[in-house]
């Protein structure tokens, strides 16, 4: 027979004034009290359960209606609070941090294809769709700033989704405060540095400085540009370093890595503000802001000066890159 309760809750008068609750078990008909307990209302109420399986039974039925009921309208809650959030609050962080390329291209070994037009259309066809990802997500950081550039055009101030995201560039973009403390000033510069780059000009200098994927650096370091560090055991240590000198040949784990070094060292290194001065005045007009007219400001990327020049521009035309 299951288990039955008897909850008996009466007043027993004693010196104190105080009430008791007798508490008991109902098995096979007879009520035996369980315990004596103080408690402190003066009234009397009584329970009597026939079947724990009775009340079990209601109270997961009883569970079960609240939240039929209580489930739609949370949800209705939620996503009118959602709806008077602005959707780029809601996507700022993810979006201004996705700047990066996420892949992971390791360097085929482009020295063991014998023909050399077969090793410069692989290689070519490689870093294309690279170049155009890290230049697609250039142009929507650019979006941003030129947001956040209206907003101070109309106010004089940025706030909020804006600031956030002006500080994120900052950063970014090496832009500091302490040379820029006027975020006007700073919106002026991250103009110059936040933007594409002509994939010509990329591939040009990418094909020379890796001798098109085939060199020592290319294949020990993803190295394809000739990017140095300064930090000892950071790179390779090229073989003929000059006596005294501490650079090294930089080490990337993938292309990717490699391309993004090369972004950024174009985009903020002071050796390029001519180019990124050129860019400006050029990157309205596609028929003018060419890899051709554009490498006409590297001569600071090489020793070999106009020399370096004309060989990037002889490369883009000789394999047809724009």
């Amino acid at each position: 027979m299951p288990l039955s309760m008897c909850w008996h809750y009466e007043i027993i008068p004693d010196s104190s004034a105080r009430t008791r609750v007798s508490i008991t078990t109902n098995t096979l008909g007879t009520c035996v009290r369980r315990y004596d307990e103080p408690v402190e209302p003066n009234f009397s109420l009584y329970f009597y359960f026939l079947d724990t399986h009775f009340m079990n039974k209601n109270a997961s039925q009883w569970l079960l209606g609240f939240l039929l009921v209580a489930f739609p309208l949370a949800t209705l809650v939620l996503v009118l609070a959602l709806a008077t959030i602005p959707a780029q609050q809601l996507f700022i962080d993810r979006d201004v941090d996705q700047d990066e390329l996420t892949s992971n291209t390791l360097l085929p070994d482009f020295g063991a294809i014998d023909q050399t037009p077969e090793r410069k259309a692989q290689f070519l066809d490689m870093l294309r769709p690279l170049i155009a990802e890290k230049n697609a997500k250039l142009l929507k950081s650019r979006e941003r700033l030129v947001k956040i550039k209206a907003e101070w055009d109309a106010s004089q101030t940025i706030s909020g989704v804006n600031k956030r995201n002006l500080a994120k560039l900052r950063e970014k973009f090496h832009v500091t405060y302490e040379t820029y403390p006027d975020d006007s000033k700073a919106v002026e510069i991250l103009l110059l540095r936040v933007d594409a780059i002509p994939p010509a000009m990329v591939m040009a200098q990418a094909a020379i400085e890796s001798g098109w994927g085939t060199s020592r650096f290319a294949e020990e370091a993803h190295n394809l540009f000739g990017h140095w560090c300064y930090k000892e055991g950071c790179g390779i240590v090229p073989s003929k370093r000059p006596t005294g000198a501490k650079h090294e040949v930089k080490k990337f784990n993938n292309v990717e890595e490699s391309i993004t070094a090369y972004f950024n060292n174009i985009n903020t290194h002071n050796a390029y503000r001519p180019w990124r001065q050129l860019r400006a005045q050029l990157r309205d007009t596609p028929q003018q802001f060419t890899g051709s007219a554009m490498v006409a400001e590297l001569g600071k990327y090489s020793a070999r000066g106009s020399a370096y020049i004309h060989e990037l521009r002889t490369v883009i035309r000789g394999n047809n890159l724009e």
